[in-house]
């Protein structure tokens, strides 16, 4: 470096890293090989460190450093953080002490080692703090003001003090301390200059402020998973899964476990000090998990999947790549609102994330995203010229937005003989739910009985395609609505779904307590980058909608393993098995049969 105390020579520190989630394709960071010559070149000025925008990001999201390991507060206003050699560790303590009262010291020395464990074993029995250095910085930076470091290095915790405004003292001669007034200059070099930063997910240079955005939001993923100690409901193929979607990046703490019972997992709850919280699958909940829980002052979490979950079937056995957490209620129960709502109606959902959504809107279309698929196949609906082409998504017969959120309609048939009253002459095209049409789930419907009301049934192709050649959308509660009010179709809804109520669908059972008047960009804002949480299914890493949506271009991600491909089978098997009892109570007689 051109000025100051860090020396080229020593090891520079990566201040920025990434917690051990995953498998990333590539190092999150590292220090460049060519980073001696360009400290060398880059002119080390101190200017207001505080006020600059990577500086003032880590500071505002507290990443940097091992950010996710369990917090520690310091007691006393200094920091000792001694090097790794023990000679010399042991002499700057020994420097630290002579120069303030040891109930000033917080000793902070390298985790491992039997080395360590008996330093900081002897600094306590002397009446001062002593910690490993495997601990949130932050942490231990809130409570102090003064960072005692070695001559000629500097490592995460150290720099980061320096960054947020700590004074940096180095060894003086004797048994004094000097400050070192380039510390936080040389840590903002080390950041920006010394240090490459790359995305996880395809090895790419990524920008600083990009790199700082994305430990950000896993920050927020791994606080809010240290909530939560026990899942329930979780069907035996999903699990790993959904240990990588609750993962806490703390390598001592094997949670979240597995429960079956509503009995065992209050009971697995109440044995943690923290994380008291229960994750339940939605539609699986135990029927008095909810009272108990409510009892004990459990926290619960509902968990479905997401909006964009994957290419497949979840009632294939494929895991979700997105889900959806709730801590109110479950989004599609209109009865009261659920944490979806409540960001609909009171989060500022400002000009930023408006042009996030803009621009992942634009990338759905363009790849021809919809929640179980990415297909560009046209669809061939046969339309005669000139009428008005009305889309009826089916939906599951037990589903619970159906059984919710449905109001008085009985069923896809009564849906499709309303929209037919409703619209006499249009040309309605019925799409059958894809996990009905796999033969997994109910609500099937004879496609003699439909082509009674409807003109068309489509199958063949994507959502996304189908959306693009009609002209509206008439549903139920299908999420289809929402993806038609992204394509700026017109919507009409005949039960209560999450996307109606704000001014954007026609609603024939509007929900009263929704008043809020949104555009489209915030209530993609909200639905699709506020309120699930993504995982890539190649890295295992938490990730945006964008990147789950770029691996919907890669096969190999979705390939279906022996469990999918027998669960396919039986699809198969018992749809073909329904449609045969159905030929054969419907069929005719022959003459000779009824003599």
């Amino acid at each position: 470096m051109s000025s100051g105390s860090v020396s080229t020579s020593n090891p520079l520190p990566l201040i920025l890293t990434a917690p051990p989630l995953g498998n990333p394709i590539h190092p999150f960071s590292r220090i460049r090989p060519d980073a001696p010559g360009l400290l060398a070149e880059s002119p080390c000025e101190s200017g207001d460190i505080q006020n600059d925008p990577a500086v003032r990001m880590i500071s505002e999201a507290r990443v940097g450093g091992r950010f996710w390991a369990p917090a520690a507060k310091a007691k006393g206003p200094i920091l000792v953080c001694v090097p790794p050699d023990p000679a010399y560790a042991r002499q700057m303590w020994q420097q630290a002490k002579a120069w303030t009262s040891l109930d000033q010291l917080v000793l902070v020395t390298p985790d491992s080692g039997a080395g360590w464990n008996r330093m900081r074993d002897a600094a306590q029995a002397e009446g001062a703090q002593a910690l490993s250095e495997n601990v949130d910085p932050f942490s231990l930076l809130g409570g102090t003001r003064t960072l005692l470091l070695p001559s000629g290095s500097m490592n995460a915790l150290s720099a980061l003090g320096a960054l947020t405004g700590h004074a940096v003292m180095r060894p003086d001669t004797g048994c004094g301390w000097k400050q070192d007034t380039h510390a936080a200059a040389e840590a903002l070099q080390i950041l920006r200059v010394a240090t490459e930063y790359r995305s996880p997910f395809s090895g790419m240079p990524i920008d600083i402020l990009d790199a700082i955005a994305l430990l950000a939001d896993w920050k927020r993923i791994l606080v809010a998973n240290r909530t939560i100690s026990v899942c329930v409901g979780m069907s035996f193929w999903k699990r790993d899964r959904m240990k990588a979607f609750f993962a806490t990046a703390e390598e001592r703490r094997p949670l979240p476990l597995f429960r079956r019972t509503a009995t065992s997992a209050i009971a697995t709850a109440r044995r943690h000090n923290t994380a008291k919280g229960i994750a339940v699958w939605a539609t699986r909940m135990p029927r008095e998990l909810e009272r108990a829980a409510r009892k004990d002052g459990l926290p619960l979490l509902r968990v479905e999947d997401g909006f964009i979950r994957s290419a497949g079937l979840g009632s294939g056995f494929l895991p979700p790549a997105s889900i959806i957490t709730d801590s109110r209620g479950p989004y599609y129960d209109p009865a009261q609102p659920s944490d979806l709502e409540v960001l609909l109606a009171t989060h500022p959902l400002g000009e930023d994330l408006q042009a996030r959504a803009r621009s992942l809107t634009t990338l759905i279309r363009m790849q021809n995203i919809s929640k179980y698929s990415a297909d560009a196949t046209p669809p061939n609906l046969g339309t005669p010229a000139g009428r008005r082409i009305i889309l009826v998504p089916g939906q599951v017969a037990d589903d619970m937005s159906v059984r919710l959120g449905g109001r008085n309609v009985q069923g896809n048939m009564d849906l499709l003989r309303r929209v037919r009253k409703a619209c006499p002459d249009a040309f309605i095209v019925y799409r059958p739910h894809p996990d009905v049409d796999a033969g997994h789930r109910a609500g099937a419907i004879a496609d003699a009985d439909v082509l009674r009301v409807a003109d068309h049934i489509c199958r063949e192709g994507g959502m996304s395609p189908l959306l693009d050649v009609v002209d509206e959308v008439h549903t139920l509660t299908s999420l289809t609505g929402f993806e038609a009010l992204m394509r700026g179709l017109p919507v009409t809804t005949y039960g209560q779904p999450f996307y109606a109520g704000w001014g954007l669908t026609h609603d024939h059972a509007p929900v009263a307590r929704r008043t809020r008047r949104l555009n489209v960009e915030q209530l993609t804002a909200a639905t699709l980058l506020l309120y699930p949480r993504y995982i890539d299914p190649l890295t295992g890493l938490f990730c945006g909608p964008e990147i789950l949506i770029d691996r919907f271009g890669s096969p190999e991600v979705w390939r279906p393993d022996l469990l999918m491909r027998l669960r396919q089978a039986q699809g198969a098997i018992k749809k073909a098995f329904v449609q045969g009892v159905h030929t054969v109570l419907h069929t005719p007689a022959k003459k000779s049969d009824r003599s």
